[in-house]
C-alpha cells in the first residue's frame, strides 16, 4: 500500500520558520537569488542555528515511537533545491528527523498544503500565509525574531491561542470594531448561549485535542486562551469551546490588559494572534505567530 499522512499530525513549515535564515534571506529578498544560493551552498556543511519554531517541532516530533508515527513534519519552502541541501543537513544537526520537503525556488509553496493533508503551516512570508488561509488552511507568519521558548517544560507542548478571529470567527471583532465595547459586550451577552462559528485555527485545536488523547508517556499538551474577552463577554467563549467538544487547560479574559507578561508566565512553545500590537507584544514573551485573517487583517 502507498504510505499515508492521512492519520498523523501534518506540519508544513518553511526553512525560515524552522533555522535563523534571515542573513541569507536578504540576498533574497533583494532579487539576487543566484547569490543567496551561492552563500547556502557555501554554508552546506554550516548547520543554521534555530528559528522560532524549532523548539516548537523538536517537542512535536517527540510524540512519534519506534511502534507509532503520530506526527510528520514537512518542510515547504521557496527555497531552491540545492539550498534546501543545507536545510536537510541543518535539521539532522538538531537531530530532527523530518525526511520530506518541497523546494519551489522563489514560487509561494502554499498549494501543496491540499497533498501534504497539514494540519498547520508556518512561514514567515506573509503573502503565502495569507493565501493558505483564503484557501482554508490553518496558517500564521511566524515572527523570526520572536524570544526563544523557555525551558522549563522539556516534556509538555504549550500552544496559546486568541480567541476572535483564531479559534473563532470574527463576528464579535466585527461589532466590537464597528460599535464599540458596550455594544460588544452587551451582543456577546445576548448570545451567550450561542456558540460562536469557528475560526481558523479550530481544526489544529481539534487536532491537538486528538493528539492529547492518545497515549504517550514522553509527552504531553497543554493549551490556553488568551483573549482580551472579559466577564461577561467570557461566557460565550467558554460554552463555544463546550459545544465543540474540546478542552483548554488554561483560560486568561484580560480585558485589553498586555498579553505579554502572562504568556511569559505560561511560557508558551507558540502562541497565535489576529493582532500585530497584540503579536508584538507576544513575540518578547516567545514564539509568535500572525493568523493572517479577519477584520483586523483587511486590506486598507
Amino acid at each position: 500500500m502507498p504510505i499515508s499522512l492521512q492519520d498523523k499530525l501534518v506540519v508544513a513549515i518553511s526553512s525560515r520558520a524552522l533555522f535563523d535564515f534571515e542573513e541569507e534571506n536578504h540576498l533574497f529578498e533583494h532579487g539576487d537569488d543566484r547569490a543567496y544560493m551561492a552563500l547556502q551552498l557555501e554554508r552546506l556543511d554550516v548547520p543554521a542555528q534555530a528559528g522560532c519554531a524549532l523548539p516548537l517541532v523538536r517537542k512535536l516530533l517527540g510524540f512519534n515511537s519506534a511502534d507509532r508515527h503520530r506526527v510528520e513534519v514537512v518542510i515547504l519552502s521557496r527555497n531552491d533545491p540545492a539550498s534546501g541541501m543545507r536545510v536537510f543537513r541543518s535539521a539532522r544537526h538538531h537531530g530532527l528527523a523530518i525526511e520530506r520537503g518541497v523546494f519551489t525556488r522563489g514560487r509561494s509553496p502554499y498549494a501543496y498544503l491540499s497533498a501534504l493533508g497539514a494540519n498547520l503551516f508556518l512561514s514567515a512570508n506573509e503573502d503565502d500565509v495569507r493565501s493558505a488561509l483564503s484557501a482554508g488552511f490553518v496558517a500564521a507568519r511566524v515572527y523570526p525574531d520572536s524570544a526563544r521558548a523557555g525551558e522549563s517544560h522539556p516534556n509538555e507542548v504549550r500552544i496559546a491561542f486568541d480567541g476572535d478571529a483564531v479559534l473563532f470567527s470574527d463576528e464579535a471583532e466585527r461589532v466590537f470594531q464597528d460599535q464599540g465595547l458596550d455594544a460588544f459586550q452587551q451582543h456577546e451577552s445576548s448570545k451567550a448561549r450561542t456558540p460562536l462559528m469557528p475560526g481558523p485555527f479550530k481544526p489544529l485545536l481539534h487536532a491537538l485535542h486528538a493528539l492529547r488523547n492518545e497515549a504517550v508517556d514522553a509527552m504531553r499538551i497543554r493549551t490556553a486562551l488568551v483573549t482580551a474577552r472579559s466577564a461577561p463577554a467570557h461566557e460565550r467563549a467558554v460554552r463555544t469551546l463546550m459545544a465543540w467538544e474540546v478542552e483548554v487547560d488554561e483560560a486568561m479574559f484580560l480585558g485589553g490588559l498586555d498579553k505579554g507578561p502572562f504568556l511569559r508566565s505560561f511560557e508558551p512553545d507558540f502562541f497565535f494572534d489576529d493582532q500585530t500590537r497584540h503579536c508584538e507584544s507576544a513575540a518578547g514573551a516567545g514564539p509568535t505567530g500572525h493568523v493572517v485573517h479577519g477584520v483586523s487583517n483587511q486590506p486598507t
